[in-house]
């Protein structure tokens, strides 16, 4: 009964107006999912400017051109050539833009892939992928209201994290950083934050996308005024703005002005650029885009529904890449989602509470 509800059961004891209002909310921004729906496409990501083909979510090709240039690079580096010549000269060649220096990677995984090889980085993934469900059932474990979850959660990140069970997919950036965002937020503890921030570190160091979880990480241990752990991150995001600057450099030798520049990546898709970039990284994709785009949010009153320190950081986490996917990346930057696709379906794990509440709530029957 909703009487004896526990705490960490946001809506359970909300009042009538208030959860009319959620629920009104909710359905409003299903509804207008399914407006703004359109049958997403995979295209070859910055090769679209020499005009790729483009093909249903659901045929997708096995090796793309992003992952045959990515493959190159490493084969390049394991045979001694630098990497920035072999980025650089290796875009060129598929039509992919030089300029800014972003659209350069940054060299970490290349080195990483050169050195392991592939049966190297399937070991590695598996025994990452092996830690994040570990550190995910021992913190479910700790966290109020999701011990009785802990099996259909893991199944849900095994869901979230399914690109990661493929080794063709292996040399995507977003993917590792992905894994290790999803094994940073498991590890954190206000208080015992060391295991996470080395997994966001690593994070930070294969993709600059991972820079707005370690940003969060900082706000709120900010918030919680714990002045050491803020400053923490505060020197993380030091160590990656000294990076960015070092990579940008070495960049800037081997480019030239006349090499062809990225479009603009601030396109404004709206929500069509959240639930799109939601479907195309999940198993979503294999269904209309009507009905995927409403599926994909669900997640979302889950989270907010889960009132618990890991429910509040993955309400905003997710809450604020969504934003970011509704205003900045085209269609063909979609595999950005993969650095927080992993831990974004656990929502579903506490979406019928949620519904439930709030629909007990909105009848009186609190």
């Amino acid at each position: 009964m909703n009487g004896t509800a526990p705490d960490w059961r946001r809506f359970a004891h909300w009042p009538r107006g208030a959860a009319l209002g959620v629920l009104a909310a909710f359905a409003l921004l299903l509804g207008l999912a399914v407006i703004t729906a359109r049958q997403p496409v995979h295209v070859q990501s910055d090769a679209a400017l020499s005009g790729p083909a483009q093909v249903s979510a659901a045929d997708t090709i096995e090796r793309d051109e992003d992952l045959r240039l990515y493959d190159r690079i490493a084969e390049r580096v394991a045979a001694g050539e630098d990497y920035y010549q072999a980025a650089v000269e290796e875009q060129r060649a598929r039509g992919f833009p030089v300029r800014p220096g972003l659209t350069v990677r940054l060299p970490t995984l290349a080195l990483l892939t050169a050195t392991l090889g592939q049966p190297g980085m399937v070991a590695l993934a598996a025994l990452l992928g092996l830690a994040v469900l570990a550190a995910w059932w021992r913190r479910l474990g700790s966290e109020p209201g999701s011990g009785d979850k802990r099996v259909i959660c893991m199944l849900l990140l095994v869901i979230g994290s399914s690109l990661a069970l493929k080794p063709q997919y292996l040399v995507l950036h977003e993917l590792w950083a992905g894994l290790l965002l999803a094994l940073s937020f498991a590890l954190h503890r206000p208080g015992r934050w060391i295991g996470a921030w080395v997994a966001a570190a690593l994070a930070l160091a294969l993709r600059e996308l991972a820079l707005p979880f370690v940003l969060l990480m900082g706000a709120l241990a900010l918030w919680r005024r714990d002045w050491r752990e803020a400053a923490a991150w505060a020197g993380l995001v030091g160590l990656f703005v000294a990076g960015m600057v070092l990579h940008l450099s070495q960049a800037s030798q081997v480019v030239s002005p006349e090499d062809p520049a990225s479009p603009a990546w601030l396109v404004l898709r709206g929500l069509r650029g959240w639930t799109s970039n939601l479907q195309l990284n999940s198993v979503l994709q294999y269904l209309p885009a009507w009905l995927a785009a409403p599926l994909a949010l669900l997640p979302l009153i889950g989270w907010i529904s889960w009132r618990s320190d890991a429910g509040i950081f993955g309400t905003l986490l997710h809450s604020g890449y969504g934003l970011f996917f509704m205003l900045a990346g085209r269609d063909n930057n979609f595999y950005w989602a993969l650095v927080v696709i992993p831990t974004w379906f656990l929502g579903l794990a506490f979406m019928p509470g949620a519904l439930r509440d709030l629909w007990r709530a909105a009848l009186g029957k609190t």
